[in-house]
């Protein structure tokens, strides 16, 4: 468990699947917005599961970590932030991806949590690099990325497929400090 001063990360388990569904249901429409569509498959409590086991897989594997964002005052999964496509050998490096539930934006949530999570890759981890890529309109997401202390690197032209649109995307990186 990573804690920081309003929130804390922890691997999500079997427990958190009841939660993990009620958020991904609740913040469809917003999570999709920056996202992939999901078919209804994806909002049942089978599939959450699925997801959570899968997470403890690749991080079995060291090739992920998927936390959840929980409030330290009760608890309460307000979001997800992971590292994937964790490359190790002469790379060292990973991206990080988050959501938020949308009625906690604006608290400082995300940008705690990206903080505790790019300490944890650089620590733990010994990560070289983590990187991250964000549809340009989405400022929010870029200003947390900032306050965590990545670095704008450049625009990814039509790099990603959201919502059957090739989507631009800025590129945002963080080194570690100590390399």
């Amino acid at each position: 468990m990573l804690t920081g001063k309003n929130i804390y990360l922890k691997p999500l388990t079997a427990g958190d699947a009841d939660a993990m569904l009620e958020l991904q249901i609740h913040n469809r429409a917003f999570f999709e917005a920056f996202s992939m569509l999901r078919d209804s498959s994806f909002y049942t409590k089978e599939t959450q599961l699925e997801n959570i086991k899968k997470y403890e897989e690749e991080r079995e594997q060291d090739l992920g970590c998927h936390f959840g964002i929980f409030k330290n005052e009760d608890d309460l999964l307000v979001g997800t932030i992971n590292l994937f496509h964790l490359l190790r050998g002469s790379l060292q490096s990973a991206f990080i991806g988050y959501f938020l539930d949308k009625k906690h934006n604006g608290k400082g949530y995300t940008t705690e949590a990206a903080k505790l999570m790019v300490s944890y890759a650089f620590e733990v981890l010994k990560l070289h690099r983590i990187e991250a890529g964000v549809m340009p309109h989405n400022i929010g997401s870029i200003r947390v990325l900032e306050k965590a202390g990545f670095h704008k690197e450049g625009l990814a032209k039509k790099n990603v497929k959201i919502n059957g649109k090739w989507e631009d995307h800025q590129v945002l990186a963080i080194i570690n400090p100590k390399d």
